[in-house]
């Protein structure tokens, strides 16, 4: 925790009052303070031009330690850009993607501008100096973040957070040794973004099978493998275990790890029901330690886009949705088919899809409904079709279908609200490519594997296509080193997947008793 202090000649100056109301301790891991500050923020105002301001001059004021000069007076009568988009980059101070604020950016003085900066910005193809400290001069300088607004976001403020991290000179926090339970398609998925996100660490692999123990081997040299998944728990030089076994045993392969002194990452669902998420929530708590399910489909283009489209109230009040996943084949013959294991067909994709739901519509669930069909692949046990509705105490609903009988394709969203709608039409993609003596060799996709495309319907009868929105590379993992060396809360939290698995434990209650409904725990 960084303890900041903010000062200014000019209090009541809304850039003060938004940079001290800003949402430091749920978004930045920053405390403010009045006294003992590891660096104190300087907000100036226009006519406080940062070349005439001195220390002689505030000798009230205790400014001992680093310093942080921002606000419009930064630029004193240097030009400012008109307020747009600005794409920050800060690899200077370990921030590994751009951040994009909508502000202005100010004229850096010419004395930092020259050395080597903390943060740029690229405008008309030059990388300007955004934040810079210079050695002998007054502090450090960042010349943005003049508008209120910016502020209030998450993004920004860890980027500053890391900015007073730097010119404070605290230590940089040691990188997080990751283990995997597992070293199936999914455990590599985790390895690719461990090896990319600064702050983390593959330390160790564990799998029953040698061949992806080789495959781990070969991805990141130097990695250790073992296939006794105690030597993994017990290791002295693993912080973090990230756990990718089938979910009947995730509560239980989660509380071995905590109880071992480590923090947790499971892959979804969390549990097979609510009362073993609890157990996993409550004995992180008492130990102090992080347990987090990797929800990767926050991330799906499709759905961030929708979110983007709620959030701009391009929808209004959006009350009613329904969610597809399907396909007219014979189901897999792996655990995933397996009722026992897997939770069942709704558990498998709704772990996904049902959080994704919870997201875009929150709000009280008053009862589930669902229903249950097995009526053709009788050699698996999962369902054939499945169907689960979430009725909200207001009148809302929301339905999610998985079916391995659809041979007609339902849309993959279909969103309705006050202003417009939304239509998710899946994609039908395939990989083209040469065989071995020259012919067209074509691997069709599952429509599952393309993101669909979104269609908003406005009230006025336009309709457009809306481009999915593209997430930052690794974001779940990049949040997660922040989280366990800065602080910085994480987007996905325990609570959410438990509620997720709360929705799908009272839908398999209510099949069981033909669609009756039946209150999530």
């Amino acid at each position: 925790m960084t303890r900041l202090r903010i000062w200014s000649d000019r209090p009541h100056f809304p850039l003060v009052q938004a940079i001290e109301q800003a949402p430091w301790r749920n978004a930045a891991g920053v405390d403010v303070v009045d006294d003992a500050p590891d660096v104190t923020l300087v907000v100036l105002d226009t006519d406080e031009s940062l070349a005439e301001w001195s220390f002689a001059n505030h000798r009230d004021v205790d400014l001992t330690g680093p310093v942080l000069f921002v606000g419009p007076g930064v630029a004193g009568d240097g030009q400012t850009s008109p307020t747009h988009d600005i794409r920050l980059r800060a690899g200077a101070i370990g921030e590994q993607h751009d951040v994009v604020i909508h502000d202005q950016l100010l004229a850096m003085p010419r004395h930092y501008a020259s050395d080597t900066p903390l943060i740029t910005a690229n405008i008309g193809y030059r990388d300007l100096p955004v934040a810079a400290s210079a050695p002998g001069q007054l502090g450090t300088v960042l010349a943005t973040g003049v508008l209120p607004t910016t502020w209030e976001r998450p993004a920004f403020l860890r980027l500053i957070h890391r900015l007073l991290h730097q010119v404070s000179h605290r230590n940089i926090a040691p990188a997080v040794r990751v283990g995997l339970l597992g070293y199936g398609a999914i455990g590599h998925e985790h390895a690719a973004a461990i090896n990319a996100v600064p702050g983390l660490e593959l330390a160790m692999v564990c799998d029953t099978q040698s061949a992806r123990l080789d495959a781990a081997e070969q991805f990141t040299p130097g990695v250790r493998v073992t296939v006794d998944p105690e030597r993994l728990v017990t290791a002295d030089d693993v912080d973090l275990i990230v756990v990718s076994t089938p979910p009947s045993t995730h509560a239980d392969w989660a509380l071995r790890v905590l109880n071992a002194g480590k923090h947790v990452v499971l892959e979804k669902p969390m549990a097979l029901t609510s009362a073993e998420c609890d157990a996993v929530i409550d004995r992180a708590q008492q130990l102090n330690l992080l347990a987090v399910v990797y929800q990767n489909r926050r991330y799906d283009p499709d759905f961030l886009a929708i979110a983007q489209l709620i959030s701009s109230d391009d929808l209004g009040d959006v009350f009613h949705l329904e969610s597809f996943v399907g396909t007219h084949q014979h189901p897999c013959n792996y655990w995933h088919s397996d009722q026992d294991v897997s939770g069942g067909a709704l558990f498998d994709w709704g772990s996904h899809v049902v959080d994704q739901i919870l997201q875009l519509m929150p709000g009280d669930i008053e009862y589930v409904t669902a229903m249950n069909h097995k009526r053709r692949w009788h050699d698996v046990t999962n369902a054939d079709h499945a169907r689960m509705t979430l009725h909200y105490s207001d009148g809302r609903e929301a339905t999610f279908v998985y079916s391995d009988l659809a041979a007609a394709l339902k849309p993959r969203w279909y969103l309705t609200g006050t202003k417009g709608g939304i239509i998710g039409d899946w994609r039908h993609e395939s990989v083209l490519s040469r065989s071995a003596i020259g012919t067209l060799s074509e691997d069709v996709l599952a429509a599952a594997d393309s993101p669909p495309v979104i269609r908003l319907f406005a009230e006025d009868g336009r309709v457009s296509v809306v481009p999915g929105v593209s997430p930052s590379p690794f974001a779940f993992h990049a949040e997660l080193a922040a989280y366990l060396q800065h602080g910085f809360p994480m987007q996905v939290n325990a609570d959410q997947s438990r509620r997720v698995v709360a929705m799908l434990e009272a839908a398999e209650a209510s099949a069981v008793k033909d669609g009756r409904p039946v209150s999530p725990a």
